[in-house]
């Protein structure tokens, strides 16, 4: 099974209800309404400048490993919560996500829902 997610976009801009994954150092949208995600990296992210600029394509599915076997897989896996992990890899000249979802689409509620604590906003330090 692969289904549509979203598309992910990079963006500098603050937008309200963002999650923070702190593998990636990176803030990330609830892509459910819209079927966008807008992806704010902080200063210090791992993530490479190439990756950061480019957008995206995301598919949930129910088996990850089968998705990226054999692909050039160039982020992850990465175990976003115990209920989401995900990979990303180019193909075709564009950025893929894969996503496995043990919750299906609600994955951004389960997310915020978790007992996962959120992240203070370093740009609200001052």
């Amino acid at each position: 099974m692969r289904e549509f997610d979203h598309v992910g976009l990079t963006s500098t801009v603050k937008r309200e209800n963002e999650m923070w994954v702190e593998s990636t150092r990176v803030w990330v949208t609830d892509p459910a309404t819209e079927m966008r995600e807008y992806l704010r990296y902080e200063p210090d992210s791992p993530v490479e400048a190439w990756f950061r600029e480019r957008p995206h394509l995301a598919f949930r599915t129910d088996n990850l490993q089968r998705e990226i076997e054999g692909q050039q897989v160039v982020l992850g896996p990465i175990e976003v919560t115990k209920n989401l992990t995900v990979a990303f890899v180019e193909k075709d000249g564009a950025l893929w996500e894969f996503m496995e979802s043990k919750v299906g689409k609600d994955w951004f509620t389960d997310w915020r829902n978790s007992s996962q604590p959120i992240k203070e906003d370093a740009r609200e330090k001052g």
